[in-house]
C-alpha cells in the first residue's frame, strides 16, 4: 500500500471543485501542523506580516 488514508471529495462540476477541495485540505493542513507540534492559530513569523490594532 502506498497510503494509509485518503480524503474523499465528490465529484462535483469543474467549477465548483475549489470550493470543495477548500474544507478538507484546510483540515488536512490543520492536523499535519498539530501532529507536528505547531500551534496552527499562533504560526511563527506573524507579526512581521500583520499587524493588529
Amino acid at each position: 500500500e502506498i497510503y494509509d488514508s485518503w480524503i474523499k471529495i465528490p465529484k462535483v462540476d469543474e467549477l465548483l471543485y475549489p470550493i470543495v477541495a477548500v474544507v478538507p485540505l484546510q483540515l488536512l493542513a490543520y492536523y499535519l501542523a498539530v501532529n507536528r507540534g505547531c500551534d496552527p492559530d499562533k504560526p511563527r513569523n506573524l507579526a512581521k506580516s500583520v499587524t493588529v490594532k
